[in-house]
């Protein structure tokens, strides 16, 4: 549920995964569980890094897995071009507060992951949606890619900065 963002008051939720159609659409792969949940916002930051800018959602609508929509300002296929690959972002505080053992994505990225022998894999680099589950994506000496599965995840301390995986040093 949602990546980094690059100031603790947004969560990115997803990022523009290309253009549709030719009046300015654009079609948005979420991060969350509910794709939907973007749905409920009437305006989004997008972009990366410093180079962010605020868009009203003029409409929206569910396409599958991933969402269209149409923001403010982008009115053809060029411009809807300029924004693919860039982050989808809400604010923090206009989320709720994730359940027990639940995390939005933007809180696991940066963790250090150290397996249970109390080696240092790497950090938490961004996480892959499949269709089973989430994968940690750990990089460290080498890429590690770890189901976000009890079986393999442990202790998630968020204070702390770390989480404890199941995972060997050369897997």
């Amino acid at each position: 549920m949602g990546q980094p963002s690059p100031s603790g008051d947004w969560v990115v939720m997803g990022r523009v995964a290309a253009p549709f159609g030719v009046k300015g659409w654009i079609k948005v792969q979420p991060y969350s569980e509910d794709p939907g949940t973007l749905m409920d916002f009437e305006s989004w930051r997008v972009g990366q890094g410093e180079a962010q800018k605020d868009f009203a959602v003029e409409a929206i609508q569910d396409h599958g897995t991933a969402l269209i929509a149409k923001l403010a300002g982008i009115d053809d296929r060029d411009a809807a071009y300029a924004l693919r690959g860039q982050d989808v972002s809400v604010p923090r505080g206009a989320l709720p507060e994730p359940a027990e053992n639940e995390y939005y994505w933007s809180d696991l990225i940066g963790l250090t992951a150290v397996n249970r022998e109390g080696v240092e894999l790497g950090k938490v680099d961004s996480l892959l949606e499949t269709g089973a589950h989430d994968v940690l994506v750990v990089k460290g000496k080498r890429e590690h890619l770890i189901p976000f599965v009890a079986a393999f995840v442990g202790k998630v301390n968020l204070e702390g900065g770390t989480i404890e995986v199941d995972w060997g040093e050369d897997y």
